[in-house]
Formats: C-alpha cells, sequence, structure tokens
C-alpha cells in the first residue's frame, strides 16, 4: 500500500482550531484507474437520464410537446433505465473497487484485469440497449414488463450488464478472499465486509432477472417462441427489483457507517451492529418481492401476506442503522462542547459537502422509509398501487437518500482517485447543489405524493383524459413537478461541473479517503458475523420459502401465455 500526508485542521472543545499533518493510505493508482472508470459512465448516466426526466415532467404538465415524433415512453424508458440501473450500477461498482483496494489491499494484476473485463462488458451491454432505445425499439419503460416487447438486443444488452457486474463484483470477491487467507483468525476491514455483502445479496437477486431474460424474453423477442407468460416474468423481475433497491442503499450506508463518522471526527460506535445490519439486509431484502405484486391475480394471499411480513423485516437493521448514526453524531457533537438536548446538532460540520448532503440523504430517508411502509400494507397498497405516489416515494428514497450520499462521496473520492484536492470554492459550490437538489426533489416529490393520493396515474403521459373534473385537480401537481425537475437539472449542471473540475482541473494534491476507526468502548464482533457459509444456508432457505411454491403455482396454472406488442 501507498501512503500520503494530508495537513487537516480540527475544532477543539473551546472553540479554537488546530492543524496538522495526517497520513493515510492512498487506493493503489491503477486501481484508481479502474474505479474512476466507472464513476465517469455513472455521472454521465446521470446528465443523459436526468435531461430524459426533465423532458419528461414538462410533457406532464400539459405544456410541452415532445419534437421531432419522440416518443414519451422512449424518454421515460431512458429516464428509467439510465438513471436506476447504470448511474448506480456503475457508481457503486466504482466506489466498492476503491474500497476494496483501500482496505483489503491493491488488486493483483489478474484480479484488475478481470474488473476491466467486467467494465467493457457492462458498456458494451448498456450501449446495445441504449441504442434500441434511442431507435425506439425498446420503449418498454425501466422495468420492461411482458407483454410488451423491446427488440431482442435491448434484452442482450442487458444480460451482459449483469454479467458485466459479477464480472466485477467477483474481482473484488478475490481480493477479499485473498486478505483473508493473508490474515487468518482476523476479522476482516469493516468496509470490505460490507462490499463482498452487497455484492452477494448482488449476485442472488440478479438470478431472478438473469434468468427471465435468458429463458424468457430473449427466446420470445427472437421468435423462437410465441408466447411468454406474464405473471412468470413479472414474478422474476420482482424477486430481482426490490433486492435492487438495498443493493442501492448499502453503498450509501457503507458511507454512512464507515466514512461520514471520520469526517466529522468521531469513532465507529460499533462493528458488530454494522455488521449484524448488513447481514439482516442480506437475509431480507430477497424474498420480499411480491409485496410489489399485491394487485396481481394468479398469486395466493397467504404468500403475498408472507413476504409483507418479512419485508416489515428490514426495518429492523434500518432503524439500527439510524440508531447508531445519530449516536455518532450525538457522541461527537458533546465531545466538541454541545450542550443541552440539541446542542450537540449545532456542532457539526453543516459547511461541509462530505457531511452535510449524506445528512441530508440519512434525513430524507425517514420520510422515505414511511412511505415504503405505505407502499407494503397490503389495505394502504391498494389505494396507492398504480398511481404516481409510488413514484414519488421512488424519488424520496432512492433519488434523494441514495444519491445525494453518492454526491458527498464523489467530491472526495473523485480527486483522491485522480490526485487532485477538493477546493474550498468547489466545496462551496458542492453545498450549493446538494441543497438545490433538496428543494428540487422536494417539490417535485411532494407534489407527485399529493397527486398520487388524488389518482393521478403512474408510467402515464399528459391527458385530460375527456375532460374529466378528476384529472383536472391532477394538473397543479404535474406543474409543480416541472418546476421541482427544473431545479433538480439545474443542480444536476452544477454536478457535472464540480465533477469535471475534480477529474481535471482542480489544483495537483492528496486528497484523504476518510475512514473511520473503531470506537475504544466498542465490543469485540463476534466471528459468526462472518461466518458466510452460515448466512447464506438461511439466506437460501427463506428464498426457497418464499418462492418455491408461488413459482410452482404460476407454473401449473399459468393461462397459455401472450404474444408480444409493441404500442409506439
Amino acid at each position: 500500500m501507498t501512503t500520503a500526508t494530508v495537513t487537516k485542521e480540527i475544532t477543539k472543545k473551546n472553540g479554537s482550531k488546530e492543524t496538522f499533518k495526517e497520513k493515510f493510505v492512498q487506493v493503489d493508482r491503477r486501481d484508481a484507474k479502474l474505479a474512476l472508470a466507472h464513476i465517469v459512465v455513472a455521472f454521465i448516466a446521470l446528465f443523459l437520464g436526468g435531461f430524459a426526466g426533465l423532458l419528461q415532467v414538462f410533457v406532464r404538465s400539459g405544456q410541452f410537446k415532445l419534437p421531432a415524433g419522440i416518443n414519451y415512453y422512449q424518454i421515460l424508458t431512458v429516464h428509467g433505465v439510465l438513471l436506476g440501473l447504470i448511474l448506480t450500477t456503475y457508481f457503486i461498482l466504482g466506489f466498492q473497487t476503491a474500497a476494496i483496494s483501500r482496505t483489503s489491499g491493491a488488486l493483483s494484476n489478474k484480479q484488475r484485469t478481470i474488473g476491466w473485463a467486467g467494465f467493457w462488458i457492462m458498456t458494451i451491454g448498456t450501449a446495445a440497449s441504449a441504442t434500441m432505445v434511442l431507435l425506439n425499439e425498446a420503449s418498454v419503460l425501466y422495468t420492461f414488463y411482458a407483454p410488451l416487447q423491446a427488440h431482442w438486443i435491448f434484452y442482450l444488452g442487458l444480460a451482459l450488464v449483469v454479467v458485466g457486474s459479477w464480472t466485477v463484483a467477483l474481482a473484488q470477491g478475490l481480493r477479499y478472499i485473498q486478505w483473508r487467507k493473508e490474515n487468518k483468525g482476523q476479522t476482516s476491514p469493516l468496509l470490505s465486509f460490507m462490499v463482498v455483502v452487497n455484492n452477494l445479496m448482488w449476485f442472488v437477486c440478479t438470478l431472478g432477472v438473469a434468468a427471465e431474460v435468458l429463458f424468457q424474453l430473449l427466446p420470445w423477442s427472437l421468435g423462437l417462441v410465441e408466447r411468454v407468460d406474464v405473471l412468470l416474468s413479472r414474478t422474476l423481475f420482482w424477486y430481482f427489483g426490490h433486492a435492487l433497491v438495498y443493493f442501492w442503499l448499502l453503498p450509501a450506508y457503507m458511507i454512512w457507517y464507515t466514512v461520514v463518522p471520520k469526517v466529522i471526527g468521531a469513532k465507529i460506535f460499533s462493528d458488530s451492529l454494522a455488521r449484524l445490519a448488513f447481514m439482516l439486509f442480506l437475509l431480507f431484502s430477497i424474498p420480499v418481492g411480491v409485496h410489489h405484486q399485491l394487485t396481481e391475480p394468479g398469486i395466493d394471499g397467504f404468500w403475498k401476506f408472507l413476504q409483507v411480513v418479512l419485508t416489515f423485516f428490514v426495518i429492523v437493521p434500518s432503524l439500527l442503522t439510524a440508531f447508531s448514526m445519530f449516536a455518532t453524531f450525538e457522541i461527537r457533537g458533546r465531545e466538541l462542547g454541545g450542550k443541552g438536548i440539541f446542542g450537540w446538532f449545532k456542532k457539526l460540520p453543516w459547511k461541509d459537502s462530505r457531511f452535510l448532503l449524506p445528512f441530508i440523504g440519512m434525513a430524507a430517508f425517514i420520510p422515505g422509509g414511511a412511505g415504503g411502509v405505505v407502499n407494503a400494507s397490503y389495505q394502504m397498497n391498494e389505494l396507492i398501487h398504480n398511481t404516481i405516489w409510488v413514484t414519488g416515494h421512488f424519488h424520496l428514497a432512492i433519488a434523494t437518500t441514495v444519491v445525494l450520499t453518492y454526491f458527498g462521496a464523489a467530491y472526495w473520492l473523485i480527486p483522491h482517485l485522480t490526485g487532485r484536492v477538493l477546493t474550498k470554492k468547489m466545496n462551496d459550490l458542492a453545498v450549493t447543489s446538494g441543497i438545490m437538489w433538496t428543494i428540487g426533489m422536494f417539490i417535485m416529490s411532494g407534489a407527485m405524493h399529493i397527486a398520487g393520493l388524488f389518482g393521478a396515474p403512474r408510467r402515464s403521459e399528459y391527458s385530460t383524459y375527456g375532460g374529466s373534473e378528476q384529472a383536472a385537480e391532477w394538473i397543479p401537481y404535474q406543474i409543480a413537478q416541472a418546476v421541482g425537475g427544473t431545479v433538480l437539472f439545474i443542480a444536476i449542471i452544477l454536478i457535472i461541473g464540480i465533477v469535471i473540475n475534480l477529474i481535471w482541473f482542480a489544483p495537483k494534491g492528496e486528497e484523504e479517503f476518510p475512514l473511520a476507526e473503531l470506537s475504544q468502548g466498542a465490543e469485540r464482533t463476534p466471528a459468526i458475523l462472518e461466518n458466510f457459509k452460515l448466512w447464506g444456508v438461511i439466506l437460501v432457505a427463506l428464498i426457497l420459502i418464499a418462492y418455491t411454491f408461488p413459482i410452482f403455482d404460476i407454473i401449473n396454472n399459468s393461462p397459455l401465455g401472450s404474444t408480444g406488442y409493441k404500442f409506439w
């Protein structure tokens, strides 16, 4: 491992400041190039997907029509796929590559080659799928539900993205295994452990969508089979689709647990609690997908009930995380002299984008999580299931909580990888962009939630529904969505400008990969939390219980199946 030295400043209890030099571990430059390649693609996806989203809210406002024969569902697909799949997957794999290299040591030449192979497989798949969407041959939305039928190249591209992601994750896993062999009997680095848990969850959950694409949608789109079992395809998608949310979320948790404490000058509250939370996410994030199908006929009510119950178990690790993080904040705030019930709150570094943006993400997860409880509740889901409430929840829980945390990490990670520094000017601009993102999302997501309660549908273009009085009630909220979307796109332009500066124009220097140490008073981590064989057996058992009988019933009792439809 290589080390670098950075000048740091701390605030003492009496309010005075002291500067000192500190050595830190530098991510290997060869690994940095691999990580940065992923992150660059992620931010390209942010700009293109964000622009598609801007056009989308303009159309829904009723004040704008797309030019040149561009289809609304075409840009809706671009927006969903680029931001929901490409931005997130590339950023996560880039961040995790840097995290593994930082905590478990540089990748070997073979591991690095595997990582680059995965990157290019993903990129070829992304280009193939994007081309089909742009040619209006795959306007099937983010969920690509059958019986809407896209061009076979679109499905093949998605399959390549998944296979490529497995390959990059394999490189990270091999480095973790190597560390374990070299350090027998020792507790593995917390951040590396978290990366492996997230990758394991990703591999298990993507088996569902891989099976859907390879054995159903590809043969169907190629004309090898005439019909597709719609219910089976949707069940396989949501086996993957809900765990996908936690694949996005867990890297944000990694940053909250291991990076944010260092940024504020604190220690990790509990290594054991963090590992337990991640293992619980692994267990309960996959056998819950049927709660997205509560209105689907063909799935017995008992299995829907079971998966709803398992869904509520996922709340437990989120509550553990909330307790751990706010305990960390309070302890640090009181160390800095905070008095009274909330005096510690004022002592936190609110002007530091590396802290502020992830903190806003944490705060947004409170109403975002509450909305998730509504979505997963059998009776309340009946009210909001096919409304734009769900879209508002998604943008609050993911596009605010997760993406803002990613941005906060990018502002130190990119200069660390490029050998540059985050200047005060760029930090202030980053704070501004984060606040603008929050305001824009509050306006847009809030309007979506309210319109959803009034019955406004999701996945739909602007329509007055033949002059319907009820539809007229939605229009002011759709205009508000356009206002919020405009603010968000301005924030995206600022963010892209910051990223460009940090890659090519920021001053040369050393930016730390902040990684907190464990609190001295924390108890030793039990070895059982790293027993992947045990947790893996429990995971497989839960999946078999939750999915074996529903899928058996679907295959036995489904109708003939559907031919493909193309409405664009």
